[in-house]
């Protein structure tokens, strides 16, 4: 894939509904059924973060669900792009960019949310042909406001900010002309997952629907 054929893909999934759930999976047997408690209320675009050793069997345990589309998140070299990649993700997101990481990812056909806080950031990937990108870390960086100015100079670009993110705060995000969805946790909170609640999953997942 080109760029901008990457990016075009991964605008496609971010549209596809207003949270993209951001899952630290601490055990892969826990996958399935979280993913099938998130499809069921509304959210199938999952993001299994790469910070745990059961995140690509998590990955590869997941794409199996039906209705799920699965990435993987905190991608920061080629390396995890491959392994992502082979695991069974669809796309892939990360905190930032590197001309190595992109490069992997437009070999492997494998479309990527990277990440940009700043107008050159967003400036040096839409010349390359990126122009969905993550805002991150959104509440960190300046959240809404800095949303809001970007979007004057910069129309073209679309963000989907995670970090900070909540229910609370959510639908502010996504009422900006430049945010296409967000990413957030509290969709799949630890104490949930550790209890297998799954129906109170489903039931944050239906709420995040309602944002939009």
């Amino acid at each position: 894939m080109t760029p901008q054929q990457i990016s075009l893909r991964t605008r496609q999934l971010c549209a596809v509904a207003p949270v993209i759930p951001v899952l630290v999976i601490e055990d892969a047997t826990q996958a399935a059924p979280l993913a099938q408690a998130l499809v069921a209320g509304g959210l199938p675009v999952l993001e299994v973060t790469l910070r745990t050793p059961a995140a690509l069997e998590a990955i590869a345990a997941v794409s199996k669900v039906k209705g799920a589309i699965v990435g993987a998140g905190t991608v920061l070299t080629p390396e995890d792009a491959l392994a992502a990649r082979a695991a069974g993700a669809q796309f892939a997101v990360s905190p930032g960019s590197t001309p190595r990481l992109l490069e992997a990812c437009e070999a492997l056909d494998l479309p990527l949310l990277p990440g940009a806080v700043t107008a050159t950031e967003a400036m040096l990937l839409l010349e390359r042909g990126y122009d969905m990108l993550k805002f991150f870390p959104a509440e960190a960086s300046g959240g809404i406001a800095i949303l809001k100015a970007l979007a004057g100079p910069l129309p073209n670009v679309s963000f989907c900010p995670t970090g900070g993110v909540s229910l609370a705060n959510a639908g502010d995000y996504l009422r900006l002309p430049n945010t296409v969805c967000v990413g957030g946790s509290w969709v799949a909170p630890d104490d949930a997952i550790d209890a297998r609640d799954w129906e109170r999953i489903t039931g944050l997942a239906r709420d995040a629907c309602r944002l939009v």
